[in-house]
């Protein structure tokens, strides 16, 4: 996600092709995020009530007769949802509050998971079909899922408890539990203890109470599981997907940073906040309550450590290159979590913009991941479903990727990075700014992603839609400096969850990335500001 190395040999662009304004509004921005920077070096958000987790607590409530006051608050906030505009939203919060006139759509659910990677798709049938039960609306006309939605092979620990949950769940349904077996129960105890929500994932935690309490001699464990719950209750009365994913968050704030030319003392922090969360594996969870490590928070903190002090942090960087490694698909493309699992175009992204850093060691490793992302790239030049509900993501990464170092016009890295910058050129809406689909709406993050997309034209004149879309950038910004967007973080896919700081991180990388194409220069550092208004310059 950093600034390319090659962008210093690209032609600038002249800074009335950019708004004006464009120099102190990202100053406010990164004031602001800086601001959110803590002693420790971590940048944290707790993560939003949802609606899926809501409607699981409160049927849980409603089957033990349990916590009241806690009940009342989820139902309150679930009522607030009755008309969502979300029709998988609406339809849970109305089947979680009994609403006699509920009925389930089929069809409704089925757009929903089309949504959703193809390899995932019976896992999460199952999952929606048994919380459809779970909230007492599931279809008569519902088949049995595909056996392979219950395969643990080639799953992470984190899937194969949510698929153990969800096995005992419709063997209920179906008159099967015979099929669940004493290591699954075992796997489903073994996630709780008190006062802590297993890797941080409170839907997994629901899911496995709603299971446990299907099951006899269980009260006293779910009883426990519902009261470490409600300690991270919201105060609107919802229940959020996971706790936090600080550890996500700090790592590609710390990239922003950087990009906006943040002060050497805040990187410095963030990067020993980064290695002292670094797992035996050499790779990063998404929070520091999780042990599982994946290929973006692990490629994301890379970075970090690398624009930091690449010599002074060589060894974490070399354990992290090395967990890259160890899930390389043979199709040249990376997963998200373990090796084996099906590759993909987000994480093979991310996997090639920190092996950049390697130079020419990698360069084998990162054309066979430039020939995956060529190979799985559509036509249009957006890419299969990743962890963000707008395409716009994977594709500012591969554009991003395929231009770290010059390509002949022919290669894979070439075609990938054409097809990216065009379809973000034809994709633009009249307000300037870009939706997370093809006629959606504009927001701030897609907007965000695909301005990074623009940045590796090699243009000599801004195209228009850089000097729009920043304006939309920049129409977005409150007057703390923080940035409004619609929520594009998906988790499980396809269901979303929001961390609004992620917006910030962002807008701030895109108006870093835009900064360094124009003739204005990158905006002062604090260190600058304080020698120009005479004040002593930190040194913390």
């Amino acid at each position: 996600m950093r600034i390319p190395a090659i962008t210093a040999g690209l032609p600038r662009w002249p800074h009335c092709a950019l708004p004006v304004g464009l120099a102190p509004a990202t100053a406010r921005l990164r004031d602001h995020l800086l601001a959110r920077v803590g002693p420790d070096g971590a940048v944290r958000e707790p993560c939003h009530s949802r609606v899926l987790e809501s409607a699981l607590l409160l049927a849980l409530l409603d089957r033990t007769r349990a916590e009241p006051a806690a009940r009342d608050r989820v139902a309150r906030y679930l009522t607030g949802h009755r008309d969502s505009l979300y029709p998988l939203d609406r339809l849970l919060a109305r089947a979680a509050l009994r609403d006699s006139c509920q009925q389930v759509k089929l069809r409704a659910v089925d757009e929903f998971l089309a949504q959703a990677p193809d390899f995932t798709g019976p896992r999460k049938r199952a999952l929606v079909n048994a919380v459809l039960h779970l909230l007492g609306v599931l279809p008569s006309t519902a088949a049995p899922p595909a056996p392979e939605a219950f395969s643990p092979r080639g799953l992470h620990l984190w899937a194969r408890v949510q698929v153990t949950a969800v096995k005992v769940v419709l063997a209920h349904v179906h008159g099967s539990i015979g099929d669940v077996h004493e290591d699954d129960v075992e796997l489903l105890r073994s996630t709780q203890h008190p006062g802590t929500v297993w890797e941080g994932n409170l839907l997994i935690h629901l899911s496995v109470l709603h299971a446990l309490a299907l099951l006899p001699g269980h009260d006293h464990l779910v009883g426990q599981g519902i009261r470490t719950a409600l300690a991270h209750q919201r105060p609107d009365g919802g229940m959020p997907f996971i706790c936090d994913e600080d550890t996500w968050v700090t790592a590609t704030a710390g990239v922003a940073l950087h990009a906006a030319r943040a002060d050497r003392p805040v990187l410095d922090a963030v990067a020993r906040r980064l290695l002292s969360l670094q797992q035996p594996d050499g790779g990063w969870s998404y929070s520091e309550r999780a042990q599982l490590t994946d290929v973006d928070c692990t490629s994301a903190a890379v970075e970090v450590l690398h624009l930091t002090d690449a010599h002074t942090h060589h060894a974490a960087i070399r354990r992290a290159i090395d967990a890259l490694h160890a899930v390389r698909g043979q199709d040249g493309g990376f997963p998200t979590y373990l090796a084996g699992a099906p590759s993909e175009a987000g994480m093979t992204a991310a996997a090639i913009n920190a092996l950049t850093i390697q130079g020419g060691s990698e360069r084998a490793t990162m054309d066979a991941a430039l020939g995956y992302l060529s190979a799985v790239q559509h036509a249009d030049g957006s890419f299969p479903p990743d962890w963000s509900s707008s395409y716009h993501h994977t594709v500012f990464r591969a554009a991003l990727a395929a231009t770290r170092h010059p390509a002949a016009p022919c290669s894979p890295g070439h075609a990938v990075a054409r097809r990216c910058q065009a379809l973000v050129l034809g994709s633009q809406n009249s307000d300037g700014g870009w939706g997370q689909q093809d006629g959606a709406a504009s927001d701030a993050l897609s907007t965000a992603y695909a301005l990074i997309t623009l940045t590796t034209l090699s243009d000599h004149t801004a195209p228009a839609a850089v000097g729009s879309g920043a304006a939309y950038l920049l129409a977005q910004q409150r007057e703390d400096g923080a940035i409004r967007s619609v929520p594009d973080s998906i988790g499980p896919r396809p269901f979303p969850f929001t961390v609004p700081v992620l917006a910030d991180v962002f807008t701030l990388l895109a108006l870093g990335h835009l900064t360094r194409r124009t003739t204005l220069g990158p905006p002062e550092t604090g260190r600058e500001r304080n020698r120009a208004r005479g004040q002593p310059v930190s040194r913390v």
